[in-house]
């Protein structure tokens, strides 16, 4: 499966606003704050709109898209509830979600398998995006870092698993944060027991 991707980092915190472009579909990843303009000119055939979790940085132009392309908002279930209640007060516009992902899930958006697979901890509905080899993962993991776990909804607890499930995870991906560059699962996973030894004590 040949992906083209192309990426711009939205606003003060420089959050990664993926497009995901497969068999001439383009899917549209946490278009964060002023993402808008620089969707509708780069992306040719816009089919879905994927969040990796529901902090405002991520979903910031969620409903502006909807409402411009006339696509459907993905997101993780346990996170749905941040597209509409903006639970860190950041007046984000809100949004709804189309469709409400449950645990690891694959999913066919017009023929194009979009792979979910849930890594709680940095939210409780954080999820990493798995298209072909690649990985979009939000904020769960980072080049040489991993998501805070100490904003509300967070949790150390889950993030301690949600890292253990990761180290099991057999291939290689091309790793796309939320925020910074790219790396890859392997180099991560190396970094993994290090950190989880740092969240328990």
């Amino acid at each position: 499966m040949k992906v083209e991707i192309q990426s711009r980092p939205m606003g003060e915190y420089g959050t990664n606003c993926y497009i995901v472009s497969v068999e001439d579909k383009d899917f549209i990843i946490d278009p964060g704050v002023g993402a808008t303009a620089w969707v509708k000119v780069h992306a040719k055939n816009p089919v879905a709109i994927l969040n990796t979790h529901g902090h405002f940085d991520h979903v910031w132009s969620n409903a502006q898209l909807k409402e411009d392309l006339n696509i459907p908002i993905y997101i993780q279930k346990s996170d749905a509830f941040m597209l509409t209640r903006d639970p860190i007060g950041r007046g984000v516009p809100p949004s709804k979600a189309d469709i409400e992902i449950e645990g690891d899930s694959v999913i066919y958006i017009d023929t194009i398998a979009v792979k979910y697979i849930h890594f709680a901890g940095h939210t409780p509905g954080t999820s990493v995006i798995e298209i072909g080899d690649n990985w979009f993962c939000g904020d769960f993991l980072f080049q040489d870092s991993i998501g805070r776990w100490d904003f509300p909804f967070s949790s150390a607890k889950d993030m301690i698993a949600s890292l253990q499930k990761a180290k099991q995870i057999k291939g290689n991906f091309t790793l796309y944060p939320g925020h910074g560059g790219t790396t890859t699962l392997k180099a991560e996973q190396k970094n993994m027991d290090w950190w989880i030894r740092k969240i328990s004590n």
